[in-house]
């Protein structure tokens, strides 16, 4: 019998896996209003605070002013602004690339690049704990996915020396795809790209870096994973979000000029969307220009201290804390019931850490997951983590 929708409903609240939305009044800040109260953000990807930063507002409305609200169409009909390539200009010199492409969020840039580069008969090696717009691109693009254990660079070597003869090359490309997460958004490591690279050039392989979570915050310049690992010109496709670090909306691919013709033709999510807005794209661009200034070392500098004071913060508190530096801070805690019993406590006491359950991460891990901006104080740091160990020891996490 087909189940209802109220049953299945039913069923996902039992597994305590129910979702809501919570509302966030006013800005998107250091300190929000949720629910009437004053909470501080602990679980935003605001991560240099730039998301309420004057400069972006102000390039925000003059593009309103300038060039209205719309774009109109998609980029292939008449949604090609000036604005567009302004960014994408900026985005590759950024970057360090040739050629840029944006698209209008990351899940649209990961689904539309991987299946315009590889096809039904190609393999693609991803990361098992790749983000699943990834996961989404690949089921999409038809090709085989050989998923390698998590950061393991000799299981991936293995693998694909097992596959290596699987190409397809009468009836698809013959291309062999490696794609991972730059900075992995639910346990904050960081990809072994140098290894990477020696495999994709061993194999005659590409390879794309999904920095969602790197962009603006790692590096010298903030340009990223790849940037901070020193292979920036050996990653073939650099995919990063506007929506995070750089406090606007979107995404893009730092890529070849030829490989961006490529995707102008093949990536169905950019050809068939109407393309993003003036007040995005200049918000886009105001922040990219921002994130290489002095102003953006210093961000970058404070978001550096920010996470080293909380991860130390609770590691001497008695938390496991996953291995890692960046930003992105968790405390696995098991039981998805658990870990929202813990995310209710902290928001009762001012402090908003959602909790991540299945399917986002495997059953058993569920987790909060910390992440840490520029724009927190050393204060008010110290106060979450005397809230977290309190909540935790209650609990008997801890």
């Amino acid at each position: 019998m087909t189940r209802t929708v109220q049953h299945e409903l039913e069923e996902i609240k039992s597994r305590g896996l129910l979702r809501r939305t919570r509302v966030i009044n006013g800005r998107q800040s250091a300190h929000v209003t949720c629910n009437g109260h004053d909470v501080l953000m602990l679980c935003s990807n605001n991560y240099l605070g730039l998301a309420d930063h004057p400069a972006l507002a102000a390039a925000s409305i003059a593009a309103i002013e300038q060039y209205g609200t719309s774009s109109g169409a998609s980029r292939l009909v008449s949604g090609t602004m000036e604005l567009h390539e302004r960014l994408e200009r900026a985005v590759a010199a950024f970057k360090g690339s040739e050629a840029a492409l944006v698209f209008n969020s990351g899940h649209a840039a990961n689904t539309g690049i991987i299946p315009a580069l590889v096809g039904k008969g190609d393999v693609v090696f991803s990361d098992r704990l790749n983000h699943a717009s990834i996961i989404d691109g690949i089921l999409l693009s038809g090709a085989r996915l050989v998923r390698y254990p998590h950061n393991d660079h000799t299981a991936l070597a293995l693998l694909m020396e097992k596959h290596a003869t699987e190409y397809d090359t009468e009836h698809a490309t013959g291309r062999c795809l490696i794609v991972t997460d730059g900075v992995f958004s639910m346990d904050g490591d960081i990809a072994p790209l140098a290894e990477l690279v020696a495999l994709k050039r061993a194999h005659g392989a590409l390879l794309m870096v999904d920095d969602a979570h790197g962009c603006g915050v790692l590096g010298e310049r903030g340009r990223g994973s790849a940037e901070l690992l020193g292979v920036g010109s050996d990653v073939d496709i650099q995919m990063g979000t506007f929506g995070k670090a750089l406090g606007s909306f979107g995404a893009y691919a730092a890529v070849s000029a030829e490989l961006r013709d490529l995707l102008i033709n093949r990536a169905r999510s950019f050809i068939f969307s109407t393309s993003l807005p003036p007040s995005v794209l200049a918000a886009s661009l105001a922040a990219v220009e921002l994130v290489q200034t002095p102003e953006g070392d210093q961000l970058r500098q404070q978001l550096a201290v920010n996470t080293s004071f909380f991860r130390n913060s609770l590691a001497e508190a008695g938390f496991t804390i996953p291995a890692g530096t960046t930003q992105i801070v968790p405390i696995v805690i098991g039981p998805a019931d658990t870990t929202m019993q813990f995310s209710e406590a902290l928001l009762a006491e001012g402090f908003f850490a959602q909790g991540i359950r299945p399917p986002t991460v495997p059953v058993g891990t569920s987790r909060l997951r910390f992440t840490l901006m520029a724009t927190h104080t050393l204060a008010d740091l110290a106060c979450a983590a005397t809230s977290v160990c309190h909540v935790g020891q209650r609990l008997g996490v801890i």
